[in-house]
């Protein structure tokens, strides 16, 4: 790459005609971390990678500068990695020498960056057809592009002519969707109707409490859209089961603290009798307390089930399949009790190691 000198940030746009020599911009220093996540996801050497940094770090400064001196004509401007400087367009020819002078690859371009940003603004307040994933103000295309669902062009013809002669369509394979992340102790719902805990993320969905689902009943989170639906589950004999999350959701190693910064679960070592541990759940949130007994058997009145832990901490309804944690270890997911949080009471919990066991599942940790 062709080394950049730039002219000062603190220049003022006055002062540029009359500014014959550029200043170099002092190169940045980049975390190790950083380098190496260039090099991997960039193609680039060491070398490389920190060249780059320098060079980017030069355009930047020399943007603010460029797009002073352009003024109305500036059509907007890009780092280009292959020569190594920035680019910046501007509708005004006359002014394309000064550019390179300072540094800049200078692009003659049809659109004011302001037109485009004009034009975009009459978008965002347009009401979009389902066929139009979205659209951004193209800087290299000297454009306002817009992106359709492939074979759907067609659908984006009102939104062209609001443009107003800036615009071109792009038909694509995207279909942006949000991230969600799976967080212990948030609350989710069955076929839409009944309210459950998450219990922890294991790789691929979460587990929680056996009754709260059946095999194929439909999920949603918290925000009530499509989270997954229910693999399997074991109740009564056992209390648990566990949900595949579609690609929207991102399974972590967190529990909602509910108030305070969430637990970031290490692993699944077992508390011993007599521990602390802690639960959390979406009716009452994050409640502390000890353990009390193993290997438990409970006579529910929809039937028994062994080997759950006993507790002196309390739970109501809608806290099922909850987390519990001892530390950062995950302990189990809710299965039920008596009492609530207001008197007090006895909450019984599913070992999560078995959980895991059972399904051949991985725990996400931190």
């Amino acid at each position: 790459m062709k080394r950049m000198a730039v002219a000062a940030v603190a220049v003022l746009t006055g002062a540029l005609a009359t500014t014959a020599s550029p200043v170099a911009v002092a190169a940045p220093q980049p975390s190790a971390d950083l380098l190496a996540a260039m090099q991997r996801d960039l193609g680039l050497d060491a070398g490389q990678a920190a060249e780059r940094l320098r060079l980017e770090s030069a355009a930047t400064a020399l943007q603010r500068v460029a797009e002073g001196f352009a003024g109305e004509s500036y059509g907007g401007a890009w780092f280009d990695a292959s020569l190594g400087k920035l680019v910046v367009g501007v509708t005004d020819a006359a002014k394309t020498e000064r550019l390179r002078q300072l540094g800049a690859e200078p692009r003659t371009v049809a659109h004011k960056a302001s037109d485009l940003d004009a034009a975009k603004e009459r978008l965002d307040a347009s009401q979009a057809p389902a066929e139009v994933t979205g659209w951004f103000v193209d800087t290299r295309a000297n454009a306002v592009t817009i992106t359709v669902k492939r074979g759907q062009a067609d659908a984006a013809k009102p939104l062209v002519e609001k443009a107003g002669g800036v615009a071109k369509v792009v038909e694509t394979d995207e279909a942006p969707q949000l991230f969600k992340d799976i967080r212990g102790g948030d609350a989710y719902y069955i076929n839409s109707a009944g309210r459950c805990s998450v219990g922890f993320a294991v790789e691929g969905g979460f587990v929680t409490a056996g009754h709260c689902g059946t095999s194929g009943d439909s999920v949603t989170g918290a925000d009530r859209t499509a989270l997954g639906s229910f693999q399997s589950s074991s109740f009564p004999g056992n209390d648990y089961g566990w949900v595949k999350a579609n690609s929207s959701w991102t399974p972590t190693p967190t529990v909602n603290h509910y108030g305070g910064s969430d637990v970031v679960v290490s692993g699944s070592t077992e508390a011993a009798v007599g521990a602390s541990i802690c639960r959390s759940g979406s009716t009452t949130g994050w409640h502390c307390g000890e353990v009390q007994a193993k290997s438990q058997t409970v006579n529910y009145q929809e039937g028994s089930v062994s080997g759950l832990t006993r507790t002196d901490v309390c739970a109501e309804p809608g806290d099922s399949g909850g987390s519990w944690v001892s530390g950062t270890q995950a302990q189990g997911v809710t299965s039920g009790g008596s009492g609530d949080c207001t008197s007090g009471g006895t909450t019984y919990f599913q070992p999560v190691n078995e959980i895991l066991s059972a399904y051949g599942l991985t725990l996400v940790t931190g």
